[in-house]
């Protein structure tokens, strides 16, 4: 293909113009790492399509891009920026292709995300590679399309569908985007080439295809009359309210509404004019925020320069719950894992949870019956520590107790190949102490999955005082390859989220004591300000035997509950059990649905009355907030003067992948700050 191609003269900055046959260009995006759409190079695409629009020589333009992908979307850091009346924004060039005399064809490869999908949408045909995704993920930063998407996508593959994938603002792969009529043609590779064949046929029969032009279908059938506010009430009824995390959702529904209901030139208002509202709000600043502190995860400040350990093979000690998550989690990567467990009971237990899990994504058509296949039996079973030989990471995930850690480590120097790295699953544990039974410390750190480990998406990374820079990095590259969120922390006691978990779940009990029922402080905080839990059925959840047994192993660090002493004494140790400080029955929700009991009502206000508690009587919601939210933040802030967590946006990230706090306020620091 590049004999038939020339470039133009004096190419654009980030944008290369190409003359390929006779009356057809090419105009390639490339500005790396992910072709964003910043105001700089929307300028320079502008410009390369009122350049095509102005010689009457050129019949088509097909839009492309460098290194191996389309465009990751808008350049997030120019929404904190207000456009001036000289701005050239992506909504200009979609809306400018839009008005044009040419034909277009957008030639994707790799990712086309927001606006480049927008872009692509304001061509006449799309054209992709098998590996090509394409998504609206807007709606993850508290926005909405805002270049025209919300108008055409609706009309090209129905409301409903259209709503679907905005609503999830997940990407989907080329066949799936074909099959929904997105795309009109996927190929194997040079996607280039094959848009110049495609346009050599469309030139020849009916070159234009704008999705402008047609009329937006709901996509659901035998609804009559009344379907659109049929269809809008109800997806209004099904995403969160617009105080508690569906601002963004509520606006997407309204913009979708206008594309059934309104010519395209009032609709492409409309969307405007909710997505300029969405840009400016709370919700969507927290958002942007959580996103930058994504991004700044990997810089760790005096870090000297150190090559990651490559990891090919895994070992797990220890097939228990978490030890089987982190099993499932490294065979997801494609790491083939061995598990050290001597209990044949425990191993049965594994593999029936390992297969079921894997059947359970083949039911859900997540994976084929062969890509389970493969998966599952990529994990093995072994009884001795022999068989740790070939692992490059082993992730030791036994009791929570010191004794049996340091037992552990003790026996890997035997066992262990050199080089390889040794992580402890420890919550709260010394990493120190831990790295000390070992003759190579530096190899040694923390790597703190949360349960479920294969689906939680948090990875603490801690970091000894004798953990080596490699060490280090490797753990940060394998958060990556596990697809966590792995955010480093210094050896402290809980970490970043536990520590902050301890005062959260003891000024919950506080309220309590004060005369403030579990279920009234768990509502206020899972249902008024969108915590995926309370902290009352966190704490039922984690297990009260486990808190009690950190309680006492951390000694006057964390003192003593009395409430969940005399809780598990009764045997009430939470969901495991069937009572905790709630009940749970079986018969209602599978045993997880907390209720309420009069019993934990009763002990708390003996407690309080032995501890000359005074119960207040007017004690507020916003209190409840306040007060729960304060105490995070105020240990976070301690964690940050002592050097526990690197960033306040590390603290944030922890919560919310974490400990379920609302991203769309942002995290407890960012909470507090912008509350």
């Amino acid at each position: 293909m590049s004999s038939l191609i020339d470039t133009l003269p004096e190419p654009l900055g980030a944008v290369r113009v190409a003359s390929a046959q006779p009356g057809v260009r090419i105009i390639t995006i490339d500005n790396p790492p992910v072709n964003a759409l910043s105001f700089a190079l929307s300028a320079e695409l502008l410009a390369a399509v009122e350049a095509a629009e102005g010689d009457a020589s050129v019949r088509a333009a097909i839009f492309t891009g460098a290194n191996g992908i389309f465009s990751g979307g808008a350049d997030v850091n120019d929404f904190a920026t207000e456009p001036s009346d000289g701005t050239v924004t992506i909504r200009d060039v979609v809306a400018r292709v839009g008005r044009g005399t040419k034909t277009y064809v957008a030639a994707i490869d790799g990712n086309a995300l927001g606006g480049g999908l927008e872009l692509a949408l304001a061509c006449d045909y799309r054209i992709a590679t098998a590996r090509a995704k394409l998504g609206l993920p807007e709606i993850k930063l508290g926005l909405i399309p805002g270049a025209a998407g919300t108008q055409r996508l609706p009309r090209l593959i129905g409301a409903q569908d259209a709503l679907q994938l905005m609503l999830t603002g997940e990407s989907i792969k080329a066949d799936d985007a074909q099959k929904k009529g997105i795309v009109d043609e996927v190929v194997a590779d040079d996607v280039s080439g094959a848009a110049l064949t495609l346009v050599e046929r469309v030139l020849a029969s009916e070159p234009k295809r704008r999705i402008a032009e047609r009329t937006a279908r709901l996509g659901i059938a035998n609804l009559g009359l009344l379907a659109t506010p049929f269809v809008v009430a109800q997806a209004h009824t099904m995403v969160p309210s617009e105080e508690n995390g569906g601002f963004a959702a509520h606006k997407l529904i309204d913009a979708v509404q206008a594309a059934i209901e309104l010519p395209f030139a009032r609709g492409i208002a409309r969307e405007a004019r909710l997505f300029d509202e969405l840009v400016r709000s709370a919700p969507s600043e927290a958002l942007r925020h959580v996103f930058f502190a994504e991004r700044e995860l990997t810089k760790i400040p005096d870090l000297p320069p150190a090559q990651a350990r490559e990891i090919r093979t895994a070992a797990v000690i220890g097939a228990g719950t978490m030890g089987t998550g982190i099993a499932i989690t490294f065979a997801q990567a494609g790491l083939p894992v061995v598990v050290i467990e001597p209990s044949d009971s425990a191993v049965e237990k594994a593999r029936a949870t390992i297969f079921g899990m894997f059947k359970h994504h083949v039911d859900k058509g997540r994976l084929t019956q062969q890509e389970a296949w493969k998966r599952a039996n990529a994990i093995t079973f072994e009884e001795d520590f022999a068989a740790l030989g070939d692992a490059d990471v082993i992730v030791e995930a036994v009791f929570e107790a010191m004794d049996v850690k340091k037992d552990v480590f003790a026996k890997l120097d035997g066992a262990a190949k050199p080089g390889a790295v040794l992580a402890s699953n420890t919550s709260t544990l010394d990493i120190d102490e831990i790295a000390a039974t070992t003759a190579r410390p530096e190899q040694v750190l923390g790597l703190h999955f949360f349960a479920p480990a294969n689906i939680m998406k948090l990875l603490e990374i801690v970091r000894g005082k004798a953990t080596s820079p490699q060490t280090l990095v490797t753990g940060m590259k394998l958060a990556k390859t596990l697809r966590k969120i792995g955010v480093v922390s210094a050896n402290a006691f809980g970490f970043i989220g536990n520590r902050m978990l301890f005062a959260y779940e003891r000024q919950a009990i506080e309220l309590a004591e004060e005369g403030v029922a579990p279920a009234r402080v768990d509502a206020v905080m899972k249902e008024r300000f969108g915590f995926a839990m309370g902290p009352f059925a966190v704490a039922d959840l984690s297990g009260l035997d486990v808190y009690r047994h950190i309680e006492r192993a951390a000694g006057e660090q964390l003192g003593r509950t009395p409430i969940v002493e005399r809780l598990v004494s009764q045997g009430r140790l939470g969901q495991k059990s069937g009572a905790g400080f709630f009940r749970y029955d079986k018969a209602i929700g599978k045993g997880r649905e907390p209720i309420p009991d009069p019993e934990v009502a009763a002990l708390i206000g003996q407690l309080a009355s032995e501890a000359k508690t005074v119960p207040s009587a007017d004690i507020s919601d916003d209190e409840i907030i306040a007060r729960l939210t304060r105490v995070l933040t105020e240990t976070g802030a301690d964690l940050l003067r002592t050097g526990v967590a690197l960033r306040a946006g590390d603290v944030d990230l922890v919560w919310i992948y974490g400990y379920g706090f609302p991203p769309h306020r942002g995290g407890p620091m960012w909470y507090a700050e912008h509350a």
